[in-house]
């Protein structure tokens, strides 16, 4: 099955197609090598033989046919030119010195070269040897034909030419070794993935891709693909957890509005009632589309790059802002709010969202912080800039410290006190957009979050100056909670106008939400005497 999936695979075909190229190259090396040496060779002897026609020629020059025959026979007889061969033949190709008893009757023509055999050469030998000669006709006539064997040589270029097509048969078979092993072991791993998706698709994500323990690229990819795997299953159970948090939290308000709206309905109409009962029932919705609005401003925060719309701004401002914004919602549980500034930190960022955030710290120091405790906010620079909110409360636990930044994760499980578990999604979502990293240490007691942000470059005058004029405020109240302007008016003792009234119903609704923005706030509001 495997070698079946391992010839079909493509990195086989891949291999396959670089073999036969890298084959017809080995080919043509070798035969180039073959050649040259096979020519290198003949050469050589080619050389030999003519230096030995050049030295006959001379003598016959000098001496003429006596002398020339007399030369032949002394070579013969001394075997001065190694395998060599001599005839010396009339105008009739009859012979007249030599070692051979005939002429060839392939050599035609007066001059050349030729490769031939001759039985008389050898007649023991079982096969007549290759001979290769070159001959001329002289000015008397006579032809004259001076060559050697060339057996040996005939013999050497043969064991090259087997030695390079062993070579090339070996290649060959290592080389369809090598890919079928390797493309083997590639498909083997890709099979391991396919059976683990397989069973991701049949039995869910809990699957993973076995690793071999090699730290080849392989193991690399499994890691990857099982870290991704892991991920996606931890998004799935937060979905999951957030599916279950929604439907809890809206059957609350949904069944309570039910409830009211069945009670009136089976009652006579009382215009205090019936007043009473939608105030009520509007509280609730409004609970509701906050929470959705929460939701989407996060996934805005989350989804959006809006670094470019960055500017500088001090965090010692929105500290001293979010300090005096929760004052009021501190003296509620008799708890002591300060602050503790460096004047100069500042940071790159949204001015809004950064105030979100802190101010969501706060919120929750002061709610989940003990009666008459202690809040401090601080803004101080060491490595960049770091502002921190503290609490002396019960904190919370080791293990559940990384679970509270999951949107509608609660530390009470049963969900019955107000909030929706989206104010440090919203923190988290705002940290990450700036770069900035959160820390949650121990404060003993309580707890302390601490946010920390990268130091912004210093800005040119003419930036500075667009910045200062980019602080001045559309409005106080979009940098103050509801529940301030109502408690405010409420200390003021102002009559109970219809703003007061809408300023008061609006301060019961952000107190319910869980999360504060500058969204909770209408702009509608002015900022009243106090």
């Amino acid at each position: 099955m495997l070698l079946a999936k391992t010839l079909r695979s493509s990195t086989f075909r891949l291999a396959l197609i670089w073999i036969i190229i890298f084959g017809a190259v080995v080919i043509a090396l070798f035969s180039y090598v073959y050649r040259s040496t096979a020519a290198y060779l003949q050469g050589r002897s080619d050389r030999a033989i003519a230096a030995e026609q050049m030295i006959l020629r001379k003598v016959y020059d000098d001496t003429g046919r006596r002398g020339l025959i007399a030369a032949i026979e002394g070579r013969i007889a001394g075997g001065r030119f190694e395998s060599g061969v001599y005839l010396l033949a009339d105008p009739s190709f009859d012979p007249l010195a030599g070692n051979l008893k005939a002429w060839p009757s392939t050599l035609k023509g007066s001059k050349g070269w030729q490769d031939f055999t001759a039985r008389d050469w050898q007649p023991d030998a079982a096969n007549p040897p290759m001979l290769r000669a070159t001959f001329d006709t002289l000015p008397d006539g006579n032809h004259l034909l001076v060559g050697k064997e060339i057996d040996d040589l005939d013999e050497f270029a043969k064991k090259i030419k087997m030695a390079l097509l062993w070579g090339i048969a070996l290649i060959f078979i290592l080389a369809a070794v090598a890919t079928v092993s390797v493309t083997r072991r590639t498909v083997g791993r890709i099979e391991a993935i396919n059976a683990t998706s397989q069973a991701i698709m049949q039995s869910g994500l809990g699957k993973r891709i076995p690793l071999r323990g090699t730290r080849d690229e392989w193991d690399q990819l499994a890691e990857n693909l099982n870290s991704m795997l892991q991920r996606i299953e931890a998004l799935m159970a937060e979905v999951k957890q957030v599916s279950d948090n929604v439907a809890h939290d809206l059957r609350t308000p949904l069944t309570r509005m039910r409830g009211r709206l069945e009670k009136a309905y089976a009652r006579q109409r009382n215009g205090d009632d019936d007043q009473s009962l939608i105030d009520d029932t509007m509280a609730d919705l409004d609970a509701v589309l906050r929470m959705f609005s929460s939701l989407t401003r996060i996934s805005q925060i989350e989804a959006s790059d809006g670094t470019s719309a960055f500017r500088t701004v001090s965090l010692s401002e929105i500290a001293s802002e979010v300090v005096e914004l929760f004052d009021a919602a501190a003296e509620e549980k008799h708890a002591h709010l300060d602050a503790v500034v460096d004047q100069r930190v500042l940071v790159a960022g949204d001015r809004d969202l950064l105030f979100d955030a802190v101010a969501n710290l706060v919120d929750n120091a002061i709610k989940h912080g003990r009666e008459a405790g202690r809040v401090t906010v601080e803004v101080t620079r060491n490595g960049g800039a770091v502002i921190s909110v503290g609490d002396d409360g019960p904190g919370i636990p080791t293990n559940e410290r990384q679970n509270v930044f999951k949107r509608f994760y609660r530390l009470e499980h049963s969900r019955r006190t107000p909030g929706n578990g989206l104010g440090l999604s919203l923190v988290a979502a705002v940290a990450r957009l700036h770069g900035a990293g959160i820390e949650m240490v121990d404060n003993g007691p309580g707890l302390k979050f601490r946010l920390r942000f990268p130091l912004p470059r210093a800005p040119s005058n003419q930036s500075a100056r667009a910045q200062e004029k980019s602080r001045v405020p559309k409005c106080h109240v979009e940098g103050r909670s509801a529940s301030l302007v109502a408690r405010r008016i409420d200390a003021a003792q102002q009559p109970r106008s219809r703003l007061a009234s809408r300023a008061h119903r609006d301060a019961e609704r952000s107190r319910k939400g869980g999360v504060v923005t500058r969204d909770n706030c209408s702009s509608d509001y002015k900022r009243p005497a106090v």
